[in-house]
């Protein structure tokens, strides 16, 4: 599926900005954030299996998504201004967003589309 490959970029996006915050690479930072913010989708076909599967947890899903794309944008626009700090907040906020979406659905994902437990 696709969208592993997506979820494998933001993993080493995500890397990445750590690595740039700890040089205070605030460019860096930017570049990443959008990344981030505006990732690569899966397909139509496989964005309405992932839908179908979800169910009514569909909304809860893309909810997480839109947390993560929020956060990335502020740590962006933290970083344009040179705000450490809320470059950082901004980071953990996009850490617990990630966090969470994968505790509430990775291990049930990946048992229904590649049968790994």
């Amino acid at each position: 599926m696709v969208l592993r490959s997506v979820m494998q970029q933001l993993g080493r996006d995500t890397q990445s900005v750590t690595a740039a915050i700890s040089r205070a690479d605030w460019t860096r930072v930017v570049e990443l954030a959008s990344r981030i913010a505006h990732h690569s989708e899966p397909p139509l076909s496989e964005k309405m299996r992932i839908l179908t599967w979800l169910r009514t947890d569909a909304g809860k899903f893309r909810g997480f998504d839109e947390g993560t794309h929020e956060a990335a944008q502020a740590m962006g626009q933290a970083a344009e201004r040179g705000d450490s700090k809320v470059v950082i907040q901004s980071f953990a906020r996009m850490q617990e967003s990630c966090l969470a979406c994968h505790q509430a659905f990775r291990k049930p994902f990946v048992e229904r589309f590649y049968g790994q437990r």
